[in-house]
């Protein structure tokens, strides 16, 4: 088993679910008491929100870096990191390792190819929807993200920085999410893509009248294949 590098905290919320689902594919897979072996860095969420309103992406990008560096040097075999909208300066932490970073994005869009999905509607913060970067990645899958309109773009940011990075669930704020995705899905939108990793928190695959792919679940099950990986060979080997 390859040691997985989580760079966390951001929010502490969805790293706890990204815990969770990893040690329990990883019990699944292995059985028994089986558990993953994991190295987590949870940093002070408040600090990289409040890069994140400066603009000062570069000192978040180092400050990441920094993080997976110490990962790697502590055992790590991969690296995480623990949310979709730092994926904005992914490429500038992955040139600071010798590790693979595993792409939340690529592996998202290799999810939503692998059901034939075409135009995904992307529901993130405002800096995933807005800035681009997630859009451009996307599109080197072919794929072709459609984002709410400005008043759902705002729904979005604010049920995600106001209730669910601080764990509120609100039975409202889901009624207003599921009416974006009823809206886009009427727009000819073929999928929605839960692109923040507390959103599913809120919002479960079946409330959802679009096929749903939760990055988190996503992302967790791409760690665990790639931690996995050359146990899985030794096995059938070994049979």
């Amino acid at each position: 088993m390859k040691k997985i590098g989580v760079i966390g905290g951001m929010s502490f919320e969805s790293t706890a679910i990204y815990y969770r689902m990893i040690n329990e594919q990883v019990r699944t897979e292995l059985g028994g008491l089986s558990s993953a072996d994991m190295l987590v860095h949870s940093v002070n969420f408040a600090e990289i929100v409040a890069l994140q309103k400066a603009g000062d992406w570069a000192e978040a990008a180092e400050r990441l870096a920094k993080s997976a560096a110490n990962l790697e040097k502590a055992g790590a075999g991969c690296i995480l990191i623990a949310t979709n909208t730092m994926h904005k300066v992914a490429d500038e932490v992955a040139r600071h390792i010798h590790i693979p970073l595993i792409n939340i994005i690529d592996v998202t869009a290799d999810a939503l190819k692998a059901k034939h999905a075409k135009k995904p509607l992307l529901l993130a913060t405002r800096y995933t929807m807005e800035d681009g970067f997630y859009a451009e990645r996307m599109a080197r899958h072919g794929l072709s993200l459609v984002t709410p309109d400005h008043l759902g773009r705002v729904i979005m940011h604010d049920v995600i920085f106001n209730e669910l990075c601080a764990g509120h669930i609100s039975d409202a704020s889901r009624k207003r999410v599921i009416e974006i995705i009823e809206k886009a899905h009427d727009a000819g939108a073929d999928s929605v893509i839960l692109g923040c990793t507390e959103i599913c928190m809120l919002i479960e695959p079946s409330m959802s009248p679009l096929p749903t792919f939760d990055s988190t679940a996503i992302h967790a099950a791409a760690a665990v294949e790639f931690s996995l990986a050359g146990m899985r060979a030794e096995m059938v080997e070994a049979a």
